[in-house]
């Protein structure tokens, strides 16, 4: 098909308008660098971002935060209030599961709910909420939550395949979020499986069941089909579509910010973007990358192999990584086959947080025991029992036998999910606790909490220099103890003492 000028015009004879959010500073960086962007790798570019014109821009998850003070020893409350401070102008997102936060395990509707306060208390402004098996319950009263802090509340559909996710499925799914009251709804393909003619029926069905609220679709490319699956949801009705800036698109990451706007206004498409704002972004990422030596935005080629797995592109290597430390990389194809097959047994859950994990863990320990199911995870049981919500289809009845065998899978028979109050939670930590770390300490260990606060905050200049300049820099930056010197071509430079 030839997209050029194939955008319907509207009822005025006008183009339609379509709207960015922008994801440059969190699913960019989450896709590219494993969330590692440090709040003086942002910041310089918050400016620039909160006036190109963006409909939102997304910035914050849980797992963001336990990576930023785990591995880059950053107070995540102070990178928020910093970066959403520094856009003004934009509704800033953040992303929540329905019942946890970081854990594959439940977090209590308390923590739930003080979590969306604190983050609109803080500047958010926006959220998306997803549960791969639909508790409405649970994403019914985060959207209260959210709308009561004065905050949007977008419910997000998980695209998966399987015989089960059907067009008329997500269309009834559809329906049920909107009777709780959302403000729009999401479309989310995080493994990058749709292909354009899938994409052209399910948006049409889900625009169909929204109504009148504004539909955004959220499309990794790690198929490379993201760009022309764009193309085809808003032509079936989509009002939003989401990009990041080059350096950190593409490949496992969306399409393109630059691209997606060249070629929404091609196919017929308005799109009022301040595009002078583009460079000056994307010039800031690739100094950072290179800097930091952090790699960039890779375009993907087809692959029929990414249908056998349906992995995110992330956990991709994360599975390779945790292999590897096994002496298990050779076994790498034998573990996809067998979370393809433990996906079915266990009712097809969508590959996403936290079923991706529980589905990838099961297929691991299944390879590694030689005897399948013979070690199952507390959280596969407690997904067994249903306490994670209803699976799309029936668990294999034999598998499901097996599960439930074990004295430890019977224990969880009169099992309830913990629903202990903020104040039992303070008991704890001290009751003279804030809330904000009350939150962090539920979120990270305490050890590295400590540890953070111990580290001098790095603050790291990225502007334009030399690549001498830049190793110079680099020297006094890592350098231990009170003598430095540095002998170069036609310099030298001596510091002593603290530096």
């Amino acid at each position: 098909m030839n997209y050029l000028d194939v955008a319907p015009r509207t009822e005025g004879g006008g183009r339609r308008r379509i709207e960015i959010v922008d994801q440059t500073l969190r699913d960019g960086p989450q896709s590219w660098w494993g969330m590692k962007l440090r709040r003086d790798m942002g910041l310089p570019i918050a400016g620039e971002l909160d006036r190109t014109g963006f409909h939102t821009i997304d910035l914050v998850g849980s797992s963001i935060f336990e990576v930023l003070v785990r591995h880059c020893k950053e107070d995540p409350w102070e990178q928020l209030i910093s970066l959403s401070r520094a856009m003004p102008r934009t509704t800033v997102r953040a992303g929540t599961r329905s019942n946890g936060i970081v854990t594959f395990g439940l977090t209590a509707d308390s923590v739930m709910d003080l979590w969306v306060q604190r983050l609109v208390a803080h500047g958010i402004g926006s959220f998306w909420i997803y549960d791969g098996l639909f508790n409405t319950d649970k994403i019914g009263r985060l959207v209260k939550t959210a709308q009561a802090e004065g905050a949007k509340a977008i419910p997000c559909i998980l695209y998966a395949d399987s015989p089960y996710h059907t067009d008329e499925y997500y269309a009834a799914r559809t329906k049920e979020l909107v009777a709780l009251g959302a403000d729009g709804i999401e479309l989310e393909d995080a493994a990058g499986l749709l292909t354009p003619e899938r994409t052209r029926t399910l948006v049409a069905a889900i625009k169909a069941a929204a109504g009148d609220l504004p539909v955004e679709i959220h499309f990794h490319s790690n198929n490379a089909l993201a760009p022309l699956n764009y193309l085809e949801g808003v032509l079936a009705g989509a009002d939003v579509v989401h990009t990041a800036s080059k350096p950190l698109a593409a490949g496992v990451s969306l399409p393109s910010t630059e691209n997606t706007v060249a070629n929404l206004r091609y196919a017929g498409f308005d799109v009022d973007l301040d595009e002078t704002r583009f460079a000056p972004v994307a010039e800031h990422l690739l100094r950072v990358a290179e800097y930091e030596d952090l790699p960039v935005g890779t375009p993907a080629e087809y692959s029929l192999f990414l249908y056998r797995h349906q992995l995110p592109g992330g956990m991709t290597g994360t599975f390779k990584d945790q292999l590897r430390a096994r002496g298990m990389e050779d076994r790498f194809e034998e573990v996809l086959d067998e979370m393809s097959r433990v996906r079915e047994e266990l009712g097809y859950p969508v590959m996403a947080t936290p079923f991706s994990q529980l589905v990838g863990t099961q297929a691991v320990l299944n390879i590694v025991t030689g005897k399948r199911y013979s070690v199952v995870p507390d959280e596969v049981m407690i997904y067994a029992h249903g306490f994670y919500g209803k699976p799309v289809a029936p668990l294999d009845q034999n598998v499901l036998d097996t599960i439930m065998s074990s004295a430890k899978a019977k224990s969880y028979a009169d099992w309830q999910p913990p629903q202990p109050s903020l104040a039992e939670l303070r008991r704890r930590f001290g009751e003279s606790i804030s809330d904000d770390e009350l939150i962090l300490r539920l979120l990270v260990p305490e050890s590295d909490i400590d540890v953070m606060r111990a580290t001098p905050q790095r603050n790291r200049d990225f502007a334009p220099t030399t690549r001498q300049a830049r190793f110079i820099r680099e020297l006094v930056e890592t350098s231990v103890g009170a003598y430095l010197h540095i002998d170069g071509p036609g310099f030298e430079l001596t510091l002593e003492g603290d530096h």
